[in-house]
């Protein structure tokens, strides 16, 4: 009987084990971006971004890491700035603190069919603060929209 129980528990954990070895990547999106200081060849901004959590735990997010392209050129890197959980199949706003050199991104998007709604692409990693996968990649695409 003791051993039956056993095996239930270790069943059991190796099933949690297991989701938490095989996360689909989170799905980000840029909500806004704010100027607070800079300069022609550097700015410091404020993006809040959404993410979205497609797996059936939640995820402890310790920070997220990102490099923000436009138009197919570097335009930011930046990290979260505070620690959060993402629901299960739920959704958290979070900001992130980011340097930029907008001169090269606007001479890119002079230069686009659209410059008014620029492609985007979010490539880096959400670093976890508890489970075994201590790193989740992720590498999304977008548009813009400028107000």
């Amino acid at each position: 009987m003791i051993r039956r129980r056993m095996a239930a528990l270790l069943a059991a954990a190796l099933a949690a084990a297991c989701v938490y070895t095989h996360l689909q990547q989170p799905e980000l999106s840029i909500l806004e971006v704010s100027l607070l200081k800079g300069d022609l060849l550097r700015q410091e901004l404020r993006v809040r971004m959404r993410v979205h959590n497609p797996n059936q735990v939640e995820l402890p997010v310790r920070s997220i890491t990102c490099d923000v392209q436009l138009n197919g050129h570097a335009f930011a890197h930046g990290e979260s700035t505070g620690d959060f959980v993402v629901p299960a199949n739920g959704d958290t706003d979070f900001d992130v603190a980011a340097t930029a050199n907008a001169a090269g991104a606007l001479l890119s998007l002079l230069g686009s069919a659209d410059p008014g709604n620029p492609q985007y692409r979010i490539t880096g990693e959400v670093r976890l603060s508890s489970g075994l996968l201590r790193s989740v990649p992720f590498d999304r695409t977008g548009t813009l929209r400028l107000h």
